[in-house]
């Protein structure tokens, strides 16, 4: 009991005070000093915003992202609430105002197209506002993705050629009249497997016979974030479905359909009004899930057709419903990377808060002198040594969402002038599987072992956010699309796909890495050669699968196939871990031009922190490559051949 009432002596949170540690600083060290995007931003289609207007952004976005953490912990304890008389689920008061308070702040418009009224701006100064906020309430981001689904239906709708049809119209609703949108594909029986679904659209007919161009929709999808509350006037869901021509061909028989909870105005796009109402659609929230974490956000099973039609649209082309949906994926899957990177950064800051409060233990140069002075646990080599691997991480991940953020900057840029940047796009969709599953893997390790362990007892109550932090980034790992199949994408689509397609974004980034690490002009020559070590690492565990992906073609050696399979998200988490080492370094090196000038003050402090942190990264953490590049080599099909009772 003595160590925990020595703890009443460091301060514990106060009713009401938001949990949310930003660190802006760093924000801006990556978007300006890093990754120059001041001399991108103010040019060309980003004139309107220059860079005082991003900071600025970015200033009173950090003031919002602390305002709406204030109900965080509250709407844990007090979640959402299913009706089951009336399928309607009711949200806690204090995600309400932050969700009012994000939509009246206006944000949410920075990054979408003028069209929609919109400031079309940068993709990374968007990326950098919406990770405070998902970091500091993440519910509330989730269930804020209308105006998004918005600009992509109407990117959609405009390479379908009916970029002034209905859809149009109703994407500019969801904008204008704040309504809210969901993304509809898990079944219960299907899960991951997309291609399984049986959910069906059949279309609807006018009196003669001919199509009306609606449908109906039968199934039941779950696990659909925001699929009914009550703090929108109308929801527009985006449902995967299968039309009749569809049945049998797996997720090449799949279409896209908007329907939404209130029925809509074919002419307008606005609700459908009969006798002075709104007219209900047939799709129902018929359960509630009670979830491990963000039990604020409401993650319902809903049930479309059973009540009465559920009546839907087609959006885009008739059976490209996945490649349409994989648009709203990969900016889902950006999302869940960014929060993974900004949840492990507030719980480091957390961490490092109290570590510096918190008095225990006598210093370890007089740990036998039993009258020494205590001191903060921060002074302790091994909690000092947690602290700087969290760090690493949580300014790492930050850097690769940021960088990969500076690509889609670039195919903004490219559209405008119509064209097209195929190396921007290719290492886009090679670094989005790595923000998802790696940041979304590092970062809930380090929260639970790391984070939480600095508070000893203490971070398993719910005094701290700790617990909260551990239990909402769980699902990082798991919701759109888990760890194996991020790795599958990256491994399968996103390198060998991308070569055979004559693209090589892989290489090329693996190129810049290496020309990085033996730039002999820089500082930093000992960890330069750990990052040169680590490449070679990581690029010789990538050609073993490569050969064992060609090997498993021939005939008698097709279960090779399954030695790749145990190595791609080995493979996935040792380029993660390059890519942050290689980003770290060139903060680093930044950092370290900076202190040469002359820096001083906190501005000293924080490059020195840069340097440290990189350095203690490159010693820490790419010598493990090289064991991975090891047990990567020693592979074999003895578990898969291991019989059931065996388990």
């Amino acid at each position: 009991m003595a160590a925990f009432a020595e703890n009443e002596r460091v301060k514990r949170p106060e009713k009401g005070e938001g949990h949310y540690k930003s660190n802006l600083r760093d924000v801006q060290f990556n978007l300006f000093e890093v990754f120059g995007r001041d001399k991108v931003y103010g040019t060309g289609i980003y004139e309107a915003v220059d860079v005082d207007t991003a900071l600025t952004l970015l200033q009173e976005n950090d003031a919002l992202a602390k305002r709406m953490a204030k109900s965080f912990t509250a709407d844990d304890r007090n979640p959402s609430v299913f009706n089951p008389k009336d399928n309607t689920v009711t949200v806690p008061e204090g995600f309400r105002r932050a969700y009012e308070d994000y939509i009246e702040s206006g944000f949410y418009m920075a990054g979408l197209p003028e069209e929609l009224g919109g400031m079309n701006a940068p993709r990374s100064l968007t990326w950098a506002m919406s990770a405070e906020i998902v970091g500091a309430n993440p519910p509330v981001l989730f269930n804020a993705f209308g105006p998004t689904m918005a600009a992509i239906h109407l990117n959609i709708e405009k390479k379908s050629g009916r970029e002034d049809g209905f859809g149009a119209k109703v994407a500019k609703n969801i904008v204008n009249k704040q309504w809210a949108a969901t993304m509809v594909l898990t079944e219960p029986d299907a899960g991951s497997d997309v291609g399984a679904a049986i959910t069906t659209a059949k279309p609807v007919l006018d009196k003669d016979g001919s199509p009306t161009g609606a449908v109906h929709i039968e199934g039941v999808k779950r696990f659909i974030t925001a699929g009914e509350h009550d703090v929108a006037e109308n929801i527009v869901h985006y449902v995967l479905a299968r039309p009749p021509e569809g049945k049998g061909l797996g997720t090449k028989g799949l279409t896209l359909y908007m329907v939404p909870k209130y029925l809509l105005d074919p002419e307008t796009g606005d609700f459908l009004i009969k006798d002075g109402q709104k007219v209900r659609n047939g799709v129902y929230a018929t359960n509630l899930e009670h979830k491990m974490g963000i039990k604020a956000s409401p993650t319902c099973e809903l049930t479309f057709g059973e009540k009465h039609p559920a009546v839907g649209y087609v959006v885009g082309e008739e059976l490209q419903g996945i490649a349409n949906m994989f648009n709203v994926i990969e900016d889902a899957r950006g999302l869940i990377g960014k929060k993974s990177a900004e949840t492990l950064s507030t719980a480091y800051l957390n961490a490092l808060e109290y570590a510096q409060t918190r008095v225990q233990g006598p210093d370890m140069t007089q740990m036998a002198d039993k009258s020494a002075p205590k001191v903060e646990i921060g002074k302790h080599s091994e909690v000092r040594r947690s602290l700087v691997l969290q760090k690493a991480y949580a300014e790492g991940l930050r850097a690769l969402s940021f960088y990969t953020a500076t690509y889609q900057d670039d195919m903004q840029i490219a559209r405008a002038e119509g064209r097209k940047d195929q190396k921007a796009e290719g290492i886009n969709d090679l670094l989005l599987p790595v923000v998802k599953g790696f940041g979304s893997e590092r970062a809930n390790e380090l929260i639970s072992k790391r984070s939480l362990q600095v508070f000893g007892g203490s971070g398993f109550l719910k005094d701290y956010p700790m617990e909260q932090y551990v239990r909402d980034s769980k699902i990082d790992t798991i919701y759109e699309g888990t760890t194996d199949i991020q790795a599958k994408d990256f491994f399968f689509r996103k390198i060998v796909g991308n070569t055979m397609k004559g693209g090589d974004a892989f290489s090329s980034l693996m190129g810049e890495v290496k020309g990085f690490a033996t730039d002999e002009s820089g500082e930093l020559a000992q960890e330069r050669q750990l990052l040169h070590d680590g490449a070679g690492d990581v690029q010789a565990i990538t050609d073993l699968m490569v050969k064992e992906l060609s090997g498993s073609l021939e005939e008698g050696k097709e279960k090779d196939i399954y030695k790749v399979g145990q190595n791609t998200e080995r493979l996935l988490m040792a380029f993660g871990d390059l890519m942050v080492g290689w980003l770290l370094l060139r903060q680093a090196e930044v950092a370290q031009k900076k202190l040469d000038a002359g820096a001083e003050g906190e501005d000293k402090a924080f490059y020195e922190g840069k340097v440290v942190t990189a350095k203690f990264f490159a010693r820490e953490v790419l010598p493990r490559l090289a064991a991975d590049r090891k047990s990567a080599g020693m592979v074999n099909n003895e578990i898969m051949e291991m019989p059931d009772g065996a388990f």
